[in-house]
């Protein structure tokens, strides 16, 4: 399979997202769920795909999703947002962050990417959003990673007694848990003999 493709690698998702340039017409958009390790990888896959999409491509945006957005992906992933039919010159990110851990019990909502859509519409930059000129970066390996320059919240770090406090919390739930389990353990095989 890997032969009907420019750029061979064994990754999937690489493939995908080449088919999905190939397939567009000029003008054709994609919105594309990918590992976000795509964005800078080293690899030579990743740097000739990079190159390609953002040479073929104008990728205007690439939303960087929490862990647990997509299920069963189990990385983080970003979303791309391209056209095909003229070079990118520069890409708006967005860091989603709803405030929240995602998961199946717990999706993403509507309200969750209200602002995304709505800051989308102009590119407009602020606490979550900026915008880099593509050449900005390394032109060596195409490196897309997300990072914030408006540092985003910062963070606070919890003192070595509150972790040691938590860790023994955790022990004795996790005791109470066990001395449970035995008890029930103990009936069953009471009530077998």
């Amino acid at each position: 399979m890997q032969q009907n493709f420019p750029i061979r690698t064994g990754e999937t998702a690489f493939l995908f997202l080449q088919h999905f340039i190939k397939m567009l017409k000029a003008g054709g958009g994609a919105d594309v769920v990918i590992k976000n390790t795509f964005l800078s990888n080293t690899d030579n896959a990743s740097v000739s795909l990079r190159k390609h999409l953002l040479e073929t491509c104008n990728l205007h945006t690439v939303l960087d999703c929490p862990g647990g957005t997509f299920q069963g992906a189990g990385v983080k992933t970003v979303v791309l947002f391209f056209e095909k039919g003229a070079p990118t010159r520069k890409v708006w990110y967005y860091q989603l962050d709803p405030g929240r851990n995602l998961g199946k019990t717990n999706p993403l909502n509507d309200a969750d990417l209200a602002e995304f859509v709505e800051l989308q519409k102009t590119f407009a930059d602020s606490d979550k959003s900026w915008s880099v000129k593509v050449g900005a970066g390394d032109t060596a390996t195409f490196d897309l990673s997300v990072k914030n320059p408006n540092g985003g919240e910062a963070v606070v770090h919890r003192s070595p007694q509150d972790i040691l406090d938590g860790i023994a919390t955790l022990d004795a739930e996790s005791a109470d848990v066990l001395a449970k389990i035995r008890e029930m353990l103990s009936a069953t095989d009471k009530v077998m003999r």
